[in-house]
């Protein structure tokens, strides 16, 4: 467990520690994160693996019902087929829905994890800004003292060289000044180390970039799958179904590979989660060989903890105390007797003050307060947000696993159906007015031929004689049929150039009422007639 002040593991990193971690022995491997070790690998290989098991159970699925679909002749009812059509076309569309649904928890989730390695990297940077000042400034403050001491001490003994009294206050000093600096040079523990936390927050975020880039990719693809689908399925565009049923294989077995490196991330994740201080501390310990004591203060950071700088950083606080006072009374006496060496004493008296202006920042900057936040804040990006990002992205992965399967299994018979219909349209007659096929070929002429007079009729009726003959009833029906009737006939040039008589129907676009008149008027024009041949 970890013991890092402000991070805490969270529910979903216990319940993935609990997983049994099994070795291709099958048998069972300690759960600490070791990825050195083999039997960890092959642990994290193991969980992989079933993502991979479930590519080829759903591979199977897919064959069997494919083969079953291209060999079996159906002998169903077309009550029963139309139903059987709409039910594919709809579970078409859920898997299709369902994906997108995945799409975008699969976009959360990247947004989530880019954000807690955002966060690695940027504790990282401010880790090693602190680590680098602290050597910077023990460097120069060093590097001071021993300038003074080369310089104006040395000066000073030469001035003092014939009062035994100052001499030695003079050589006080100097001891002391070089403990100090003595002091600080084995304060700093970073130098010369090889582990740069600046290089590896560089290597992280240029992993990361390609890695937010290829679900990026991913994600679209998905995407512009699903569009494509419904879009062939909405009009029935045969090629392009069997296009996206192509590719949606492919995708098929990008998201169980993508599954299978999500699981194995978020298992061995969840084990450096549940317990890192010990790995920090001890791959820390093997790669800089720092003193355990230094990386417990830093990673732990409780007033329990003793401080390893204490000690020195007390002695030299003493020291420097002792020097200031020790200047104070060779200023105050020795001063009048020796002009000379006032100017050497000010130059030493700067850089005590220097000196005691450094000790306080590096003080500051040696508590653990600021690299313990920043190894927290590291802990909460990489556990927390990043944690929750490859959750977010395996469920993803799995969703479009099975919409991706569903849609297989499904587009084919859908595409038979678009075949079937058009089968269907080829049996009938080009002439219909009723074959759908013809409507649209007919909807899609420009505009209407030209409508031939009303009147018209009647010369290619011959002698009102055949009208008396064939003269169809009036009709009750309704107003609705008759302007179904005119929409069917309309922009027909078989049909209208057919006599109304024999064609048992009013002219296209004519209202009942005009029908009723034609036939009237064509009655008295008949009776007329009639009448006229027996007078005569």
């Amino acid at each position: 467990m970890s013991t890092s002040h402000g991070y805490r593991a969270s529910w979903w990193t216990y319940a993935l520690h609990q997983v049994p971690h099994t070795n291709f022995q099958f048998e069972v491997v300690d759960s600490n994160f070791a990825p050195q070790e083999w039997n960890y690998q092959q642990a994290l290989l193991f969980l992989a693996g079933i993502a991979g098991l479930c590519l080829a159970i759903s591979l199977v699925l897919i064959c069997v019902y494919l083969i079953r679909f291209c060999c079996c002749i159906s002998q169903e009812e077309d009550d029963s087929k139309s139903h059987r059509a709409c039910c594919v076309t709809w579970s078409c569309v859920a898997a299709v829905i369902i994906c997108c649904a995945g799409i975008g928890i699969g976009f959360y989730g990247n947004s989530e994890t880019n954000d807690g390695v955002y966060q690695v990297t940027y504790s990282l940077m401010n880790a090693n800004h602190t680590l680098t000042s602290i050597d910077l400034l023990i460097s120069d403050t060093v590097e001071l003292l021993n300038s003074v001491v080369k310089s104006d001490l040395t000066q000073l003994e030469e001035v003092f060289s014939k009062r035994p009294e100052y001499l030695v206050i003079v050589r006080n000093t100097r001891r002391q000044v070089e403990s100090v600096a003595q002091y600080l040079a084995e304060i700093s523990f970073w130098k010369g180390v090889d582990l740069n936390p600046n290089v590896v927050a560089e290597q992280v975020n240029f992993i990361e970039d390609y890695r937010w880039l290829a679900y990026i990719l991913l994600l679209l693809l998905d995407l512009i799958i699903c569009l494509f689908t419904l879009l062939g399925l909405a009009k029935q565009i045969k090629w392009l179904v069997i296009v996206m049923t192509v590719v949606s294989f492919f995708v098929l077995l990008l998201s169980w590979g993508s599954m299978g490196l999500e699981m194995a991330t978020a298992v061995g994740l969840s084990d450096f989660c549940y317990d890192p201080d010990g790995y920090v501390m001890n791959q820390t310990q093997i790669v800089t060989n720092i003193s355990p004591d230094i990386l417990q203060y830093y990673i732990s950071c409780y007033q329990d903890v003793p401080n390893p700088f204490r000690q020195r950083l007390t002695m030299s606080q003493r020291a420097l105390s002792n020097i200031h006072s020790q200047l104070y009374g060779l200023e105050k006496e020795a001063i009048p007797q020796y002009p000379t060496a006032e100017k050497h004493l000010l130059v030493v008296q700067s850089m005590l003050n220097t000196t005691e202006g450094n000790f306080h920042h590096l003080v500051a900057l040696l508590n653990c307060r600021g690299l313990h936040k920043d190894y927290v804040d590291a802990l909460k990006g990489l556990c927390y947000d990043g944690m929750e990002g490859i959750l977010f992205l395996l469920l993803f992965s799995f969703l479009s696993a099975l919409s991706f399967t569903a849609a297989i299994c499904s587009l084919p018979r859908a595409w038979k159906q678009f075949q079937s219909r058009d089968l269907d349209y080829d049996d009938m007659d080009e002439d219909d007015p009723f074959n759908p096929q013809a409507r649209r070929e007919m909807l899609r002429a420009a505009g209407r031929p030209h409508l031939p007079s009303f009147y018209s009729y009647s010369s290619s009726c011959g002698s009102h004689n055949s009208l008396r003959v064939s003269t169809p009833p009036i009709s009750n029906a309704p107003v609705s049929q008759y302007m179904n009737q005119s929409g069917l006939f309309s922009g027909n040039p078989r049909f209208e150039n057919v006599p109304l008589i024999e064609r048992q129907s009013p002219p296209p676009s004519y209202s009942p009422s005009m029908r009723t008149s034609f036939i009237s008027t064509t009655q008295e024009e008949t009776d007329t007639q009639y009448r006229t041949e027996l007078v005569s």
